[in-house]
């Protein structure tokens, strides 16, 4: 739960020391990636093809292969994670199902032979060898800091969570099945090579993952060997298929996934409740009444005409209020992406330097991790609902938990995972707003009506790290 800002006394005492950014530990090989910006990571992530063109010819529309044959960029997705990392990754206490899971496409199926409990390297590599086994590793951006470097800035990117997995198929097998998935794809080969083939949807950006038998999938639309260095993306619902070929020890790639229920319906979805019940206020007929016994009805056809004519009227609230308030997604995003990659043996952030006050100018800071919404009180929902305006952030989320469908060690008492950031009267919003659109402002310049409320704005914004004085 937020707790509650805009409240000066007893909030902090001043610290000398500014919010802790470690420089990162250089990588293994020099990056070739760029990562002044989320955009500058993505226009070099995709390099040489345009973003424009990208966008424009590629997303959500047909594979893109991007062949390079360069040196630099193969040794340095070498490093991002390679077969000989196990060892050491085995010791920290990985477990089947969770971490790990070893599996093989046999006959068209997958078959997963993983074991009880904890990981063993020597049981791991005995698979690997002998019985030609594919290890699939969950989330390596959890132990790996470049993919969480990588990661991090693509979701700040996309505004979407980024998963990954890494995939290691010895020579002359094949892990999966031909299949589709729900994500985005994109895969980069790190070690040896793997062969590639790609089919035509059956499901064109498909909601779910599914396997799809030989028989249904028609011939390759595509058909590749990928190199380290080379990058492949293909849209959700595109299936396909991979090998290792004979004569390649092994191959290793990662596939890095994103805009996982992340579609026009599922915003709608979200969007829709909050806007019928703003519309409410105003529109009688969304008030009225439904007919008697409706729910008790097998056929409900009859109501269709009136629930059309209900939604021109909701479509006609819209433009005319032309706002849309998505709640649950974005705190879903916020509450599970990662935290800001400071550094891989950093302290968690604390606020320090100056404290702000009224004739202070403050900036805002890391705005890529941090929203704002305005919600019903979450104190008090059995009362008269009041909007409370909720700033969000992901400063203190934990890289270890990423995409792993597990509570952290700040779950609730009701199981739910806990939210971090304030909450604030909204008469507020105006004020937020302006500190979010500016590059610096004043303080004694916000939107509020006295000193005390400005001052105790910036100073709950202070403390969680989200401005910084200047």
């Amino acid at each position: 739960m937020p707790r509650k800002g805009g409240k000066h006394a007893d909030m902090v005492k001043e610290t000398q020391a500014q919010c802790k950014r470690p420089k990162l530990d250089t990588a293994g090989s020099p990056s070739v990636l760029r990562f002044e910006s989320p955009d500058s990571l993505f226009r070099s992530l995709i390099s040489p093809m345009e973003e424009e063109v990208f966008f424009r010819e590629y997303w959500e529309q047909k594979p893109l292969l991007v062949q390079r044959n360069d040196a630099l960029v193969a040794a340095y997705y070498q490093c991002l994670f390679q077969l000989s990392d196990l060892m050491e990754l085995c010791s920290q206490g990985l477990y089947y199902g969770r971490d790990v899971n070893v599996c093989r496409c046999v006959n068209g199926k997958k078959k997963v032979l993983n074991k009880e409990g904890r990981v063993n390297y020597m049981q791991l590599k005995k698979d690997f060898d002998q019985k030609k086994a594919t290890i699939q590793f969950h989330q390596p951006q959890r132990f790996k800091d470049e993919l969480w470097k990588i990661q991090e800035k693509l979701e700040c990117y996309f505004g979407s969570l980024v998963g990954s997995n890494v995939y290691i198929t010895p020579q002359g097998s094949q892990g999966l099945p031909p299949h589709y998935d729900d994500v985005e794809v994109f895969i980069l080969q790190l070690e040896g090579e793997k062969h590639w083939r790609l089919y035509k949807p059956t499901v064109p950006l498909a909601r779910e993952y599914n396997v799809e038998s030989e028989d249904r999938i028609g011939n390759p639309t595509h058909e590749f060997i990928l190199k380290p260095g080379d990058l492949l993306y293909f849209p959700r619902g595109t299936i396909h298929q991979a090998d290792t070929p004979h004569g390649i020890s092994h191959s290793t790639h990662v596939t890095i996934s994103t805009y996982q229920n992340n579609s026009w319906g599922d915003f709608l979805l979200d969007a829709i409740p909050g806007l019928v019940f703003d519309a409410a206020k105003e529109d009688v007929a969304l008030r009225m009444s439904i007919p008697r016994q409706l729910l008790m009805q097998v056929n409900t056809a009859d109501s269709t005409k009136k629930l059309s004519s209900l939604l021109r009227r909701l479509a006609d609230h819209l433009e005319s209020s032309r706002e849309l308030r998505s709640s649950d997604m974005k705190k879903d995003f916020i509450m599970h992406r990662l935290p800001p990659c400071l550094g891989c043996d950093s302290d968690p952030l604390t606020p320090g330097g100056k404290l702000p006050k009224i004739d202070s100018k403050i900036k805002l800071q890391f705005r890529d991790h941090a929203i704002i919404t305005v919600e019903p009180d979450q104190e008090h929902a059995d009362e008269i609902r009041r909007e409370m305006v909720y700033v969000y952030h992901s400063l203190k989320n934990r890289r270890e938990t990423h995409m792993m469908g597990t509570e952290d060690d700040t779950a609730s008492e009701d199981g739910l995972a806990q939210t971090h950031g304030l909450q604030f009267p909204l008469s507020y919003l105006d004020a937020l707003k302006q500190i979010w659109s500016s590059s610096t402002v004043n303080v004694k310049e916000l939107n509020l009506t006295s000193d005390e409320e400005k001052e105790n704005l910036a100073l709950s914004l202070w403390t969680e790290c989200l401005i910084e004085v200047l």
